[in-house]
Order: structure tokens, then sequence, then C-alpha cells
């Protein structure tokens, strides 16, 4: 047999003759045209018949970018294609020279969050053309050995990549029902016989009419087995080679290992790049990724994340920004750290992958926990930098912004090159309109004290003032606003701004613009300044009285003007002036009618402190109005803020006025003495509802013992519930004696009462 297969040998003559170069129009590609003439021969050598097929070979240039050495790669190529004849060395470094600064031209831009169309890979070329009238040839390749079924897999794989030829096939049951078997009982035999046979069902699963027929023959869960086994091969695989290393280090046995590696992670990726795709098509079905889901798709996409090549990395990427929109999705990548995995991906010189990258973390950056994540990872240096390229400034501003909501976080902005670069955005926009994400990014950092500091560095704030005054912007002066509010040198920076601020009050101006400049004028409790001057020349008591009337604006405009009132009340005159214009009981009037606004409590209530330092209108609030009663009915609010200033008012006035400091003073006692009796009531009585008359080592509560014999139950200062009373000097001393005793009668009698009568 093998002498006929030598003699059959000699009469047969092939011959392959090398074409032309070209560059492939989308990728980064050579094609290499060639002709293969093969040609019977007779008995005595003769050419009887003959036969000449032009043909062609891909070569994908993956390493090729701006920084590659064109020369070396040009002999690397012509060494290792045959087809390429070694003086066509130059034609091949123009042509590589010109695909290293050929761009990308409009049309051929694909979608950003779509990965790239499956390319030819390696082992798939044939030397013979496949036909559709063959198929039944081709699937009795597939009874064969390993070679035949890889072989004839190739044939209808080649038939299927026509998408003219895929319903023909799709009737052919017998076609795809041994490709199925075949998959599901030789994968783990052949990588090449594996990939190829998922890749027919991926050409099928690339249009959703075809999906049905993929599931039917459970090809999805099948491919999930597959890279679930090839992901464990993977660890092995480097276990062993690591072992290698150690033990033949600098050995040439080690290399040639490392190889063999090399050549057998190329096939794996492939097999895994062909398989997610698949998946990725079926999981256009929410229905089948919940099944993936329950086949924990995102561990296993998550731990490829930590292979190297590009392409599998934008499919995985890609999958996992898909699933990201689903909560479960999003909480097991939360578990699975996936965002440090991800970190590692920036930045990337791979358009794709780090377009595809950013674009998932902008999903998770909705997540608190993960972007604690993110910025454990050192995101915020890395986005920040990434802010220089154009196509990426988008997504990095978002996901920084996500970032920025956090108080935790603002800070870190500080020590980046992230506020200059929004800060150069926000000039280079002139008087055009800003993006919203940049402006928002902007007013969250500018909420923080370090931030506010960076931003008015050199003429930051110059520009930011002459932009939100000129096109009455009300966002930049929302930004400008948020710097006002931080102490230090930052604030003494507005005191050349304050008269521009206090001319935007205007009747004509918008409400919400008026609102922000009227906050930053309030927010500017400088010392220096005299509001005195301000209030006369921009005429502004009548305006701030005007909007204390309920109705008279929004809310939000009043609650500006009530704050206004409380940081120029800190001036001596100012307060004078507000008293003589009737503020006082504007003021009043307004907090009847937003008794149930906490805010608006605080801030009246406020104003009311700043005025009693002052004699003028401290004379004003306590003789002439009910302000005094107001504080005193607030007192025990369940608001604790609101229970300090009105603690903090009460007492200053108590100091200037004995009347109001009795009343004061009754209140409080009144107060802790209703306290104390209602927690004796509680403690007297049990569980059950029956009297309290045993302690808590079950012995009776006085021990037959007289209740006068316990002084501790009088003096002790840390009795709880019994407010420990400090002494006052001079003259009210005897006044708070007479206080306490009556204090301690009222529950001396209490108690005695409830325990005789319990016994």
């Amino acid at each position: 047999m093998e002498k006929l297969q030598a003699e059959d040998a000699r009469y047969l003559k092939r011959k392959v003759k090398g074409g032309s170069l070209d560059v492939h129009p989308t990728e980064k590609a050579l094609i290499v045209q060639y002709e293969v003439e093969a040609t019977i021969l007779g008995e005595m050598g003769d050419p009887m018949v003959g036969e000449r097929k032009e043909c062609q070979k891909i070569i994908h240039l993956k390493s090729l970018n701006a920084n590659t050495d064109i020369a070396s790669l040009a002999r690397k190529v012509v060494e290792e294609c045959r087809l390429i004849h070694p003086c066509k060395l130059p034609e091949v470094e123009q042509l590589l020279f010109y695909l290293q600064k050929r761009k990308k031209s409009g049309n051929d831009k694909r979608e950003k969050d779509s990965p790239r169309e499956l390319a030819p890979f390696e082992g798939m070329e044939l030397d013979e053309e496949a036909n559709i009238n063959r198929i039944d040839n081709y699937v009795e390749l597939l009874y064969e050995d390993i070679p035949e079924k890889v072989r004839g897999a190739t044939l209808i794989l080649h038939l299927a990549r026509n998408p003219d030829n895929l319903e023909e096939l799709l009737q052919n049951e017998t076609a795809l029902g041994a490709l199925a078997r075949v998959l599901r009982e030789d994968w783990k035999q052949s990588i090449d016989l594996a990939t190829t046979i998922i890749y027919v069902f991926f050409c099928f699963s690339s249009f959703s009419q075809f999906h049905g027929q993929v599931t039917h023959y459970k090809i999805g869960a099948l491919c999930m087995n597959i890279i679930e086994h090839e992901l464990k091969r993977y660890d092995l695989w480097q276990d062993e080679l690591q072992k290698k290393a150690a033990a033949y280090i600098l050995q040439l046995k080690s290399k040639k290992a490392f190889k063999k590696y090399q050549g057998l992670l190329i096939k794996q990726e492939q097999l895994l790049r062909v398989a997610l795709y698949l998946l990725l098509n079926l999981a256009e079905d929410t229905r089948t990724e919940l099944k993936m889901r329950n086949k924990n798709i995102v561990h296993t996409l998550v731990k490829t994340l930590d292979r190297e090549d590009e392409e599998l990395l934008v499919l995985v990427v890609s999958f996992l920004k898909k699933l990201s929109i689903f909560l479960e999705n999003k909480n097991d990548m939360a578990e699975m750290y996936a965002v440090e995995k991800l970190a590692r991906l920036l930045p990337c010189k791979h358009e794709d992958l780090l377009n595809t990258t950013l674009r998932l973390l902008l999903n998770l950056s909705f997540d608190t926990g993960l972007r604690s994540q993110m910025v454990q990872a050192g995101l915020i240096p890395k986005l920040s930098s990434l802010l220089a390229d154009e196509s990426q400034r988008q997504l990095c501003m978002c996901i920084l912004y996500h970032i920025s909501v956090d108080d935790r976080f603002k800070s870190m902005f500080a020590y980046t090159d992230c506020i200059p670069q929004l800060m150069k955005m926000l000039f280079d926009c002139g008087e055009s309109p800003m993006d919203p994400e940049l402006i928002s990014f902007c007013i969250n950092l500018a909420a923080n004290k370090m931030n506010a500091q960076v931003i008015c560095e050199g003429n930051g704030l110059k520009m930011l003032m002459k932009r939100g005054l000129k096109l009455k912007d009300v966002l930049t002066m929302k930004m400008i606003r948020n710097v006002s509010q931080h102490d230090g040198p930052t604030k003494n920076l507005f005191i050349d701004y304050v008269g521009d601020l206090a001319a935007q009050t205007g009747v004509e101006e918008r409400e919400e613009y008026v609102i922000e400049c009227l906050g930053t004028l309030a927010n500017l409790t400088i010392p220096d300044l005299d509001w005195e001057l301000v209030l006369k020349e921009y005429n502004l008591v009548p305006f701030l009285k005007d909007h204390l009337k309920p109705g008279s604006a929004e809310d939000d405009l009043i609650l500006e003007v009530v704050i206004m009132i409380g940081t120029v009340s800190m001036d001596d005159s100012c307060a004078a002036m507000m008293a003589k214009s009737g503020i006082i009981p504007a003021l009043i009037e307004l907090l009847n009618a937003q008794q149930e606004d906490d805010e608006f409590v605080c801030q009246i209530i406020y104003v009311f402190y700043q005025m009693v330092f002052h004699q003028a209108t401290r004379d004003v609030i306590i003789k002439d109005t009910q302000a005094p009663a107001y504080l005193i009915d607030l007192m025990h609010d369940k608001n604790a803020e609101i229970r300090k200033v009105c603690d903090n008012t009460l007492d200053i006035i108590a100091e200037y006025d004995e009347e109001w400091g009795r009343k004061i003073q009754s209140e409080k006692f009144r107060w802790h003495n209703s306290q104390w009796l209602e927690m004796v009531d509680n403690r007297a009585m049990g569980e059950d509802g029956e009297p309290f008359m045993y302690g808590d080592d079950g012995e009776p509560f006085m021990h037959n013992g007289d209740i006068l014999e316990r002084p501790d139950l009088f003096y002790s200062a840390g009795t709880e519930g019994v407010p420990h009373l400090e002494p006052l000097p001079h003259e009210n001393a005897h006044k708070r004696a007479y206080e306490c005793s009556t204090y301690r009668f009222l529950w001396m009698s209490t108690v005695s009462r409830k325990c005789f009568d319990s016994v």
C-alpha cells in the first residue's frame, strides 16, 4: 500500500508561485496573493491534466503600533512566510510603514461597545475550496479519525462563514447533529477540532433567528464546560511552567517548555474567543443569560481577565459590560474584585479594549462599594491622566464624577493633575455652553477645601467670576458658591467681588441665578468686610425684607435670604439696621409659616442668636417681640442642631434679662421634672404591669430600710435623669439653691410614694 502511494505521488506535480503584496483594507494585516498549479503527469513525465488556482494568505500584524521597528518586523515576516521572496523585503517595509501611519477612516469605525468580529485564525487554511454541493462528503469525514474530522469541520466552517449558506446548512440536520455529537465526544482530544466546530455554531449564533437551533443542540452549555476546563488547564500549565523554570533556569529545556506553552496558549485563546463570542450572542435572550449566570458565567469571565491577549480581553470586558446592568451580576463582580483586574488594563494602547473597559467601569461606578474599590485600586490618578485623551475624556469624566460624589474621596483629586485639566477645559469653552458632566464634576470638587485652593490658584477664581457674571451662568456660580464656603485664604479672595455679587440681586435676574449669588455672599464671613457699606450702596435691606414674606419667592431663595441676614447680623451696625427695618417680626412670621422645615427654623434661630449679641437688637428681641417665647417652645425640639442653637440663644437672653431668665429656668426645671417623673413611672412597673418591688438582686427595693437613709439618691451627680446643677455665683446663688431644694423635694416625695405604695 505504501509503495502504491509513493508511485502515485510521482505522477502529481504541485507548484506554488508567489504573487503580489497588498495591505488589508481595514485590519493591520498584509495580503499575499499566490498561485497554486497542480499538474498530473503521465508515465513518461508528460503533463496530462493541469489545474491552476489563485489563492491569498492574510498575515495579521497584532504587534504593529506606533513604536514598532519596521525593519525588524519586515525581516521577520519575510523569514516566516515562504510565499514572500526575500527580494521583496523593501516592498514589505514600505507596506508596513503605510499600515503604521494609516488612520482609521470614518466608514471603518466600529461601534465602541462591541467586540471585533472574529477573524480567521491559524489552521483554517485549506488547499481546496469548499462546495455546498459536497456537504455530504464533508459530513462523512466527521466519522473518521481526528485529522479527518478536523478537515471535515474546517470545510463546513468555510461554508458557514458565508451567510448565504446558513439556511441550507440549517436544513441539513444530519450535518449539524454530527457536528454537535463530535464536539460533545471529542472536544478534549483536539483543541483545533473543538475550536472549528464551535466556530461553525458561532456563525449561526450571529443571527438571532438561528439561536433556537444552536440552543437545541445545547452548544451553549457545552461551551461553558469547555471554557471552565480550559481555564483549569491554564492554571496547571502555569504551575508546570514555573516548576520547570525553577528546575532548569537558563537551560535549553526551560526555553523549549516556554515555547511549547506559548503555542498551546495561542490555540487555547482562539478557543476561548470563539466560545465566549458564541455565548455573548446567545445572551441576547435574557432567559439564556440567566441560565449562564446560574452556571457562574461572571466568575468565569472575571477569572479570564488575567489573560494577556487583547482581542480576548475586549470580548471578555464587553460580555461583563452587558452583564453589569443587572444587580446580581454586579454583586458577583464586586465579590470577585473585578475592579482590581480592570484597573490593570488602564491605561492601554488598544483603543477598543480601553474604551470597553471604561464603559464597564462606568456601569460599576454607580455602586458605592465598587467606587471604594476603584479608589483603592488607584484609578483616580489613572483616569485623571486619561482626561488628556479626547476620545476617552467623556467616559473618564463620568466615572470620576461618580467617585467625587463621596466626600471621603474628594480630597484625593488635589494630589493629581485632574483639577488643572478641568480648569483648562472650562476656560477653553469660552462663552459656549459647557458639558454638563464637566461643570457637575467641578461643582463636586469645589466642595472640598483642598480642591478649592487648587481651583483658585493663579487666575482661577478671576476667570470663573468673569464667566459666571458675564454669562449669568447658574452652574458656574454654583461652583463659585462651593468655593466660597471654605475658611482660609480662598474666602479672602472674594472681597474684590462682593460688589459684583451684590449687584446681581436685581428683580430682572433669574431666581436660580440670584440664589447662587446670594448664597455666595452669605458664605463670606470675613471680619474685615464692611457689610454696612454693602447694604447701603446696593440697597439690599428692602430686598431682604421683601423676600422674607412667605410665598414671595421660592423657598430656596427665601432660605438664602435668611442665611444672608444671619451673616450680616454679625456686624453691630448691620444688626441695628435690620432691627429698625422691621425684619425681626418678619422672621417670626416666617418661623410660624415654616415651623415644619428644620432648615428654616435653625437658620432663623441662628439670626436671633447673632442679634442678641448686640445691645440694640437684643433689647428689641427681648422687649418688643415674642422671639424668646418661640425659643422656649423650641428648646426641646427633636432636631439636635435646633436645640443647640436655642440653648445658646436662651442662655444669652437669661443672662441679660432677669424676668426671661426666671421663665427659662422654670421651663428647664419643669421639663426635667416631667422627664424624671415619666422615668420613675416606667421603672415602678415591672414587665408584667405589676409594681416593681425588687431590685436586680432579687432583694426588696428598699431592703426594709428608710428612704431618707439613702442620701446617694439625692446628691449623686451621676444619677440618671437628674441634671447636675452647678452653683451660680454671687446674687443668684440663693435662687439656684432654692430651686434645687424644691426639685429634690419633688423627686423624694414621688419616689417615696411610689415605693411605699408598692410595699
